[in-house]
């Protein structure tokens, strides 16, 4: 994962963290058995609750795919195990999209 992405990661849920959110809200990054990764983003709270929707399937072999929505004000993305970097930066261009953000 590049530093730069995960500097805007780290950056974007500091941003979100109001004393409230962060108890009902956050980031999830779990991994699957097929193997790969689970990513949900919560944007309830936030200026993407309204403003992002987003979808895409994208398979390019057994290991290497990339599945995401949003679905119940989240953002929910299923990758290849070495996809993760991919899917958070499908979140991220997605995000400074809808909200105009750096």
């Amino acid at each position: 994962m590049s530093d730069d992405l995960l500097e805007w990661l780290q950056s974007w849920y500091t941003s979100q963290c109001d004393g409230d959110w962060e108890h009902q809200q956050g980031i999830t990054i779990a991994t699957l058995d097929n193997p790969g990764w689970s990513v949900e983003i919560s944007l309830e709270g936030t200026v993407l609750a309204d403003r992002l929707s987003i979808a895409g399937e994208q398979h390019f072999s057994e290991d290497n795919w990339l599945v995401y929505e949003i679905k119940d004000l989240k953002f929910q993305g299923f990758c290849g195990p070495r996809n993760l970097s991919q899917l958070l930066d499908v979140f991220r261009t997605a995000a400074i999209d809808a909200a105009g953000m750096q």
